[in-house]
């Protein structure tokens, strides 16, 4: 579905123009939140945090807006950030102590902030290499790679067939290979 197709159902019936965009992106969202909730979430959690996304998606999509685009990717954003939200709330929950407590007992950080520096240092490293690729080459390669895109979805984006686009990505992850620099990444 478009934006414009959800526009003018809008226009035309609220009700209809919900369950419409509910019965195309219900399937969808519910893997994406399941994905980030599975391993501490309850279904009850996942169906609630699916709800809730649907209802954000009906209060602050714009219907005047003139979108044509599909609307999976604007489904997608509002429901991963919605999840991970409701991820890092459930996580959290019963760690909160209270300062005042002396018998509260210490809470350790359990992170290592200089392995996830060095984690970041390596991302931008190889963010910058593959932009270094050049058009169409980096932008194949980031929608391949970091936002899990099909073949068929990326030649659609970029005007170009499915075949070229594998054909593309293969030689720009060739290439890839070539320019980067083992001495960069042992930090």
């Amino acid at each position: 579905m478009t934006g414009s197709d959800y526009s003018a159902l809008c226009k035309q019936s609220p009700d209809k123009a919900y369950k419409t965009l509910f019965d195309e992106y219900c399937n969808y969202v519910y893997a994406v939140v399941t994905s980030k909730l599975r391993s501490c979430g309850t279904r009850e959690d996942i169906e609630e945090c699916v709800s809730d996304i649907f209802a954000e998606i009906y209060t602050k999509y714009d219907v005047d807006d003139n979108y044509d685009g599909d609307m999976r990717g604007y489904i997608a954003v509002i429901a991963k950030r919605r999840a991970i939200r409701r991820f890092h709330t459930l996580t959290q929950q019963g760690l909160t102590v209270s300062l005042d407590d002396e018998n509260a007992p210490e809470v350790a950080d359990d992170r290592d902030a200089e392995a996830e520096e060095k984690q970041a240092m390596l991302a931008r490293l190889l963010l910058e290499k593959v932009k270094s690729l050049g058009e169409p080459d980096s932008s194949i390669v980031i929608q391949k790679y970091f936002y899990n895109r099909s073949s068929a979805e990326i030649a659609k984006l970029l005007g170009m067939n499915p075949a070229g686009v594998r054909m593309r990505c293969r030689r720009a992850i060739s290439r890839l290979k070539t320019i980067i620099d083992i001495k960069d990444l042992e930090m």
